[in-house]
């Protein structure tokens, strides 16, 4: 089939990507031709494990190539992925401008039958808006009709999410949108993903449900932290407990510093605007609640930072290990991390930081911070060391060969995921979030 992809950041040149991995034409389109031209060359702009060699893969192949133009894409496309960000506006909610703006320009130029289909996370009721939209604005002749099909990508696992999802979600008015969808996603239907075909405003509210349930369960068992940091308990032992009832599971019950990106904070927190725009007052208040929670973590390590230097950071040298907001990715939107970071700097210490792949990005938005090449360039004569960012490469650490760099070894583990008993028998003082 001839697929578009409608945006080329993060969701649709990863869509673009694994659609052409999967056999069909795709034309991926975007407004700002330096990205279309990086793209087209083979370039990533993002980090992400096994996407690259992807790209230049199926542009060889001649599957994916890529354009500025919306009269170019509605004229190739049978089928048309809406991957446009909604970036969280200053009221919390998601500023949907850039999807309707593509939306208009992409229905003046369709000429034929086509189905548009939205991958953007939106509030409940935007795809009916949408739909209006193109009816408005397209030819009488286009027959274009909507779908909703939200993604859910795992940064670190984009590719493996999309060529073999968990499932697919189709969001339909008509038994001819939900066999188109059927022929784009043929391989991996073939292969067993289940397909859950609904309407719209319920495939418009799996994704930020799906998130939402996510962020509680995380921050749950940061509140649980809080509890046991007042109770003399340990957190860690507790999780493992709780997550050993297959009513739970163990996955996202993990204390810590909490999530952060370009999805959950943004997501929940446009969730919340669109549970008080309709009157539902608990779920609004419980994502409030949920937020909070997950802000006051980034708090307690700056706390914790603090009494392990001895009551003041002014002057005192932190490291922190890691600054995406997760591993196997580069993001530092909303990182926990870099949050961290400044609030260190703004109460006068002087810090250094590494990160296997996010240095540049996290200077951007930092550049107080120290940017070393190595774990042990940044804790070179540090007084503490934060672990803030789960990188495999921290966890295989020497705690002995690090102690002969630092001033004092002062560890806090912000992810709960280094070897305890290790570190102390090195001789340093461990902290973990949620334990007294």
């Amino acid at each position: 089939m001839r697929l578009t992809t409608i945006g080329t950041g993060y969701l649709g040149l990863t869509h673009a990507v694994c659609m052409a991995d999967l056999g069909h034409d795709v034309l991926g389109l975007d407004v700002d031709a330096t990205k279309v031209m990086r793209a087209a060359s083979g370039e990533m702009p993002f980090f992400e494990p096994g996407l690259q060699p992807l790209l230049r893969k199926n542009i060889d192949a001649g599957r994916l190539r890529f354009t500025t133009s919306f009269a170019e894409a509605a004229k190739f496309g049978d089928v048309h992925f809406l991957c446009v960000g909604t970036p969280q506006a200053a009221d919390g909610s998601a500023d949907l401008r850039y999807v309707y703006s593509a939306v208009d320009a992409l229905a003046a130029g369709l000429r034929r039958p086509a189905l548009v289909v939205g991958k953007s996370t939106v509030p409940v009721g935007t795809a009916r808006a949408i739909a209006v939209r193109i009816r408005q604005r397209a030819p009488a002749g286009a027959q274009a009709e909507l779908a909703w099909n939200p993604e859910f990508l795992r940064e670190g696992f984009a590719v493996e999410d999309s060529l073999s999802p968990g499932r697919l979600v189709f969001g339909v008015t008509s038994q001819r949108s939900a066999r188109l969808l059927r022929r784009v996603y043929a391989k991996p239907l073939a292969n067993g993903v289940p397909a859950i075909v609904m309407d719209l405003e319920t495939a418009e509210l799996v994704k930020v449900s799906a998130n939402a349930f996510l962020a509680t369960k995380i921050s749950f068992i940061n509140a649980i932290a809080e509890m046991c940091e007042k109770a003399g308990a340990d957190i860690v032992r507790l999780a493992d407990a709780l997550g050993r009832d297959e009513r739970i599971g163990r996955r996202f019950l993990v204390p810590g510093l909490g999530f952060g990106g370009g999805c959950l904070p943004k997501d929940i927190r446009a969730f919340r605007c669109a549970a008080r725009a309709l009157g539902v007052e608990s779920l609004m208040d419980l994502l409030g609640e949920v937020d909070a929670i997950n802000l006051r973590r980034r708090s307690r390590v700056t706390e914790l930072a603090r009494d392990a230097v001895g009551g003041s950071l002014a002057g005192r040298r932190v490291a922190v290990l890691g600054l995406s907001f997760k591993p196997g990715s580069d993001d530092v939107r909303d990182s926990p991390s870099l949050d961290v970071c400044g609030r260190l700097l703004v109460e006068g210490a002087i810090v250094s930081a590494n990160d296997p792949v996010a240095m540049r990005n996290a200077a951007s938005i930092q550049p107080g911070v120290r940017y070393a090449d190595s774990v042990a360039g940044a804790a070179q004569d540090a007084d503490a060391v934060l672990h803030l960012t789960e990188w495999p490469e921290y966890r295989v650490i020497d705690p002995a060969r690090l102690a002969a760099v630092v001033a004092h070894r002062n560890m806090i583990d912000g992810r709960c995921a280094l070897d305890e008993a290790a570190w102390q028998a090195a001789g340093w003082t461990f902290r973990v979030l949620g334990r007294a």
